[in-house]
């Protein structure tokens, strides 16, 4: 008789632990799932360009921005927090879906040196941080992006390193022109 006593407290005690195990472990996903790094994505592309070009490309790039972080040696650069509730409530007005009281983001470039193909290259990663909050009791909870703003950064960023490298060419091929016409 006293096995079957201790069998079912060790029973009970089993059940109970496994059962506080799955409502914590269920709790914590969904927190997990909420605050979330499913809704972080980084866009990213390649450039055949130097470090030097490319860091500079992404200043200007965000040269309309305030920086909170810009660090050269480590290829980072993060923007102050913006607020763009206007925006977001403009937007989501034609989805059906209610106003934000308050929506802001940031934006972080990482910038790293690489190989393409045997030739010097340069990475550079864009992730947007959208944050939105409903109410003042909600807190504010991250957003997917849609992807338009990192995709158009990657592409502004481009587009300049395309202009400095045309630039650097056509300087070269002045200085060259200049020094054939005075060797004559």
């Amino acid at each position: 008789m006293k096995w079957v006593n201790r069998f079912l407290v060790s029973a009970v005690t089993l059940v109970c632990v496994c059962f506080f195990a799955y409502v914590a472990t269920g709790c914590m996903s969904a927190y997990r799932q909420s605050v979330g790094a499913s809704t972080e994505q980084a866009f990213s592309k390649v450039f055949l360009t130097d470090y030097n070009t490319a860091w500079q490309a992404v200043i200007d790039s965000l040269k309309s921005t305030r920086q909170d972080v810009t660090n050269r040696e480590g290829g980072f650069i993060q923007t102050r927090w913006m607020d763009n509730t206007s925006e977001k409530n403009f937007v989501d007005s034609f989805g059906g879906q209610d106003a934000y009281l308050k929506a802001q983001y940031r934006v972080k470039v990482a910038v790293m040196k690489g190989f393409y193909n045997g030739r010097g290259s340069i990475k550079v990663n864009v992730q947007k941080e959208q944050v939105i909050q409903k109410d003042v009791l909600e807190g504010w909870k991250p957003v997917e992006t849609d992807g338009i703003d990192e995709n158009t950064l990657l592409y502004r960023i481009g587009r300049i390193i395309l202009i400095r490298m045309k630039l650097a060419q056509l300087e070269e091929q002045k200085a060259k022109k200049a020094v054939d016409q005075a060797t004559f």
